[in-house]
């Protein structure tokens, strides 16, 4: 009898013990799942994110170093901000704003800088298109992210960063260009025009389905 008794004690307290872990694997499923960034930002760089261990839960932004030694701002999202000396506090949600005296809406944000600040890539990836749109953007940079899901589009530069190449392996914080106003941006405001696009599989550097990058960059 004794022996069966410290059985069924030993088994019972492997049903406690099972029960304690399953609920605290559902307590922290739950924590993580509310610190998600904002639609749209799901699997955003995420091997960026890991490299440098983005607090997501906090929304802090983290330091880096640019390849040129320059400080490098990480936003929550993993993403860098692409122009160098820009703190999020300084950006613009300027996403849904319309241009072209109202025919199109923006689908993408201005991040006001000195002409010739340097534009860095917020995300590893691969130049896919270096373009010169004369009544768009410009001189424009494509760049597809590692995973072929995302694409981010730098327009309005003064110049591209002399290394950028098509088909070049880029890391986020490479050199990109320098901010401008060519094409059809005002000289008197010169700026990065950044978006993103969320690209399907088969789909070209032009087409994909934009996405606001402020609250990726912003943390908000």
């Amino acid at each position: 009898m004794k022996k069966k008794g410290r059985k069924f004690s030993i088994f019972g307290n492997a049903i406690v013990l099972a029960i304690l872990v399953a609920g605290g694997w559902l307590l922290w499923s739950n924590v993580t799942r509310s610190a998600d960034p904002p639609s749209g930002a799901e699997a955003i760089l995420s091997d960026s994110a890991k490299r440098v261990g983005v607090d997501r839960a906090r929304g802090a932004p983290r330091k880096a170093v640019a390849r040129g030694g320059e400080p490098l701002l990480i936003a929550p999202s993993g993403l860098a901000i692409p122009v160098i000396g820009i703190e999020t506090k300084a950006l613009t949600d300027t996403y849904t704003q319309s241009r072209a005296g109202g025919a199109r809406v923006h689908n993408a944000i201005d991040i006001m800088a000195p002409r010739g600040t340097p534009v860095v890539a917020a995300s590893d990836g691969t130049v896919e298109k270096l373009y010169y749109s004369n009544g768009g953007g410009g001189i424009t940079a494509y760049v597809r992210s590692t995973d072929g899901r995302w694409m981010h589009y730098y327009a309005h530069l003064d110049a591209y960063a002399p290394s950028l190449r098509e088909g070049a392996r880029i890391r986020r914080g490479d050199p990109i260009g320098l901010v401008g106003s060519t094409g059809n941006a005002s000289p008197d405001g010169p700026h990065l025009h950044y978006a993103i696009y969320r690209m399907n599989p088969g789909e070209r550097w032009w087409q994909g389905t934009p996405v606001n990058p402020y609250p990726l960059l912003s943390g908000k």
